[in-house]
C-alpha cells in the first residue's frame, strides 16, 4: 500500500507569526490564502501546512494517487474512519486517528 507524500497540517495561534518563522527556516509559500487562516509552505521535499482557527490538533497527512487500497487496509485493519469533513463525504480521503490519538488524514490527489 502507497501513502504517497507525507505532511504535517500544523493548528497554528497566529498565522503570521508561524509564516515568518518558517520562511526564517528557508519555507516558501506554494499555496493557501493567508486572509482564510491557511497556508501550505515547502521546503525541498518537507511541506508543512499552517491552519489557524481550523482544527484542534496537529494532522498528520498523506497524499495518495489512489485511495482505494488505503480503504481495503484500514477495512482489513478493522480501523474506524470517516470519508466525512465538515459533514461533507469525500471518498477519496479517511481520516482516523493512530492509537496515541494522533489525527491520520489520507486524501488522494489527483495531481
Amino acid at each position: 500500500m502507497e501513502l504517497g507524500r507525507f505532511s504535517i497540517s500544523l493548528n497554528v495561534k497566529d498565522i503570521e507569526v508561524s509564516k515568518q518563522f518558517y520562511q526564517n527556516l528557508g519555507f516558501d509559500i506554494v499555496a493557501g490564502d493567508q486572509a482564510q487562516n491557511w497556508l501550505i509552505m515547502q521546503n525541498g521535499e518537507a511541506k508543512i501546512g499552517l491552519f489557524q482557527g481550523m482544527f484542534e490538533q496537529n494532522i498528520i497527512t498523506f497524499n495518495p494517487k489512489d485511495i482505494a487500497p488505503v480503504h481495503q487496509k484500514l477495512d482489513e485493519m478493522g480501523v474506524d474512519y470517516s470519508r466525512q469533513m465538515g459533514g461533507q463525504d469525500f471518498p477519496k480521503m479517511a481520516m482516523f486517528k493512530d492509537p496515541d490519538g494522533n489525527n491520520i488524514l489520507v486524501d488522494q490527489h489527483d495531481n
